[in-house]
């Protein structure tokens, strides 16, 4: 089960275990967003908020690794659900990405022969 949790956490790349550990701060800014699009899209003011929650469960699937859809279940089962029917509870995930924070060597030719030009 954990091997099968770490794969779906690997593939997915989910930012936050729960959608309680998500910052009230990122979760205001997403909502401000969304509710812009809305209004963009011609809703009305007064729907908007009804329509915010299921955008705002949208969001939680997509960045909260118990919201998201298990990759390997057939019917639509959740991360959360699929660890709980096996007996196991997610305590907290840290994910590591190949290659993060390592910064690019930016190259400039030409800069390297002209030095090299000079030299001699």
């Amino acid at each position: 089960v954990a091997k099968d949790v770490a794969m779906h956490a690997a593939a997915m790349r989910p930012q936050y275990v729960k959608s309680t550990d998500v910052p009230t701060d990122v979760l205001e800014k997403e909502k401000d967003i969304m509710r812009e699009q809305l209004l963009n899209e011609g809703k009305p003011a007064d729907k908007v908020e009804n329509i915010l929650v299921g955008k705002v469960r949208k969001y939680y699937e997509e960045v909260c690794l118990e919201n998201q859809v298990f990759i390997k279940a057939e019917n639509k089962e959740t991360v959360a659900d699929y660890v709980k029917a096996n007996g196991g509870v997610i305590a907290t995930m840290i994910r590591f990405e190949v290659g993060e924070g390592i910064e690019k060597r930016e190259d400039n030719f030409a800069e390297e022969v002209a030095k090299q030009m000079q030299g001699n």
